[in-house]
């Protein structure tokens, strides 16, 4: 599967959701309540993303989703 085949809205609802578990799982979070919140919200959009019609294999897809938003977020982080 090509990365190109993810909507924008999609990979970026990925690298939130990434970045908010990572949040909740640090020390000490902070509003604890909110993130989880934000972590539902982000996984349920996930989840039912209109994309997952299209997609030829699903669960291979949203691996390399997974995989895909990981590498953005280093790179950004670098």
């Amino acid at each position: 599967m090509d990365v190109t085949d993810f909507p924008d809205d999609l990979v970026q609802a990925q690298a939130a959701r990434n970045a908010t578990y990572d949040a909740l799982a640090a020390p000490r979070p902070r509003d604890t309540t909110a993130l989880r919140r934000r972590l539902l919200l982000l996984s349920v959009r996930l989840w039912w993303h209109p994309y997952w019609e299209t997609a030829p294999s699903v669960p291979a897809a949203r691996s390399e989703l997974r995989h895909l938003a990981r590498a953005h977020g280093a790179v950004r982080a670098a």
